[in-house]
């Protein structure tokens, strides 16, 4: 079976592709799309540098072939921010320094705004849970974790101050 044309919703816009049935979608995104941010890191799903949001929930992208997300709204962190209007935790990990090498950094900001959207006011433990299956070989994870709770302190001001 040869490459089939599939159209993906990816941060809000809708791409036609061209890919085999078993095309990864971590592929799909760096190559086709130049979408870097998700980066490959085990190809096993352990480590969660390739995280992207499908509908809502946070997933390896590495573990999803691109004929299964036709039709679905994918966000990586491309979608999340730019350089010149980050996202509140692309602000706060920075302030927190919440990163090193910055490998797993995209991975772990996009799972970190799921998590936020599933629990915005989330205890040390929930993040630490929620963020589990993501692995980072470089800060211990105390500066991630701090970077989190910053931003949801940040988040939920503003909301407050909206209301």
């Amino acid at each position: 079976m040869g490459k089939q044309h599939y159209q993906i919703n990816v941060n809000g816009e809708t791409k036609d592709v061209l890919a085999e049935p078993r095309e990864l979608l971590i592929h799909t995104l760096r190559e086709q799309l130049d979408l870097t941010g998700p980066h490959i890191g085990c190809e096993t799903s352990h480590c969660g540098a390739c995280t992207v949001d499908i509908d809502g929930k946070s997933v390896k992208s590495c573990t999803v072939f691109t004929a299964q997300v036709a039709g679905k709204e994918i966000t990586t962190i491309e979608g999340l921010g730019t350089p010149d209007e980050m996202h509140v935790l692309q602000e706060k990990f920075r302030e927190h320094h919440g990163l090193q090498c910055g490998y797993c950094t995209p991975g772990m900001i996009t799972r970190a705004h799921r998590l936020l959207q599933e629990n915005p006011n989330p205890t040390e433990e929930d993040v630490r849970f929620g963020m589990s299956g993501n692995l980072c070989r470089c800060t211990g994870y105390q500066n991630i974790v701090k970077s989190i709770l910053a931003a949801a302190a940040e988040m939920n001001a503003s909301k407050e101050a909206a209301e």
